[in-house]
């Protein structure tokens, strides 16, 4: 759950309204046990309470500055803590931090796509929820509803009062009544079985990290090459990897996504810039000039230098095999 706060005062997102930790928090070995006893500290305070790094390195026992830094660094690369820059209603504009007892994926994923800063660009809407600010002005989830949702479909459920039972028919005569029909029980799965079907899944999922991995590395040297050395934020190739590992997921092929970062000729495109990317080139979208809208056409798309192998050509019959056409530089 999570209370609401003032403007610069802590938001504490957590499932008890006591300072308990979560099992799989204390055994998060990612965390050093400074780490774990920050959090602790860092939920027990008041919502109007200021996180002060300054502060919280004060008294017998503490760590130092850079220590507490470190510490908050680590803690938020987990998803347990940000700091956020709060536009408000108003207009006006607050710092102010949120505090998680629990891991919360989306603020790890954005602790990367800001480069690995502290602060988070969030705004209030008017239901006084806030909702995270991305680079490209588009507005997603702050990770605090999530959580909320559950626990109020689950109130909803023991609040709802019980329909009753329609009344039963009268039984027939015993000579009329038809025999029950056995019900196959569905077969459970054996150990071996539920092994099997582990080891097929993470065989899937190191298939994909691996393909999103391919195509991010190509992408990463071709732009160096032909759009200069990236100087953009910090932990940009680690987030152009996630991209294509989604849009695999989604169903594009590593062909389709190394054409599209070709047409979005940016080192690391917005999602919209990524989105209307993967259009053109699977021909959803007709790419557009400056005199409005063209038949796509992918030999115009695509044509570069000959002496370029790196380059995708135009495609082939041969393309649908999804090879590694797009040009992963191999290094021996």
């Amino acid at each position: 759950m999570s209370r609401r706060t003032s403007a610069d005062g802590v938001r504490i997102k957590r499932r008890t309204p006591f300072v308990i930790i979560e099992s799989a928090t204390v055994r998060d070995t990612r965390l050093k046990y400074a780490d774990l006893g920050l959090l602790t500290y860092l939920l027990d305070q008041s919502d109007d309470w200021a996180v002060r790094s300054e502060q919280l390195c004060q008294g017998e026992g503490r760590e130092g500055r850079d220590a507490i830094r470190k510490s908050l660094h680590r803690l938020a690369s987990f998803g347990y803590y940000r700091l956020e820059r709060r536009r408000l209603r108003d207009g006006k504009t607050a710092m102010g931090t949120a505090i998680s007892d629990h891991p919360v994926e989306q603020w790890a994923d954005d602790y990367v796509t800001f480069g690995k800063k502290l602060d988070i660009p969030v705004v209030q809407q008017e239901d006084g929820s806030f909702r995270v600010k991305y680079p490209d002005g588009t507005l997603g989830t702050d990770g605090f509803d999530t959580d909320d949702e559950d626990q109020e479909q689950e109130q909803a459920a023991e609040e709802e009062p019980e329909t009753p039972a329609a009344p039963a028919p009268e039984p027939a005569p015993a000579e009329e009544r038809p025999a029950p029909a056995k019900k196959t029980p569905a077969p459970r799965k054996t150990d071996e079985e539920k092994a099997a079907a582990a080891a097929e899944k993470a065989a899937q999922e190191k298939e994909l990290d691996e393909a999103a991995h391919k195509v991010a590395t190509w992408w990463w040297e071709h732009a160096a090459t032909h759009l200069g050395k990236y100087a953009g934020q910090k932990g940009g190739f680690i987030a152009v990897r996630k991209m294509v590992r989604r849009a695999l997921v989604a169903g594009y092929t590593q062909q389709e996504c190394a054409k599209a970062l070709q047409h979005a000729r940016k080192h690391f495109p917005s999602a919209q810039q990524w989105q209307d990317a993967l259009g053109v080139v699977t021909n959803h979208i007709a790419p557009e000039r400056a005199h409005g809208r063209i038949p796509y056409s992918d030999a115009a798309t695509w044509s570069t230098p000959s002496d370029d192998s790196s380059v995708p050509t135009t495609p082939t019959a041969d393309d649908d095999a999804d090879d590694a056409t797009f040009g992963v530089i191999e290094r021996s």
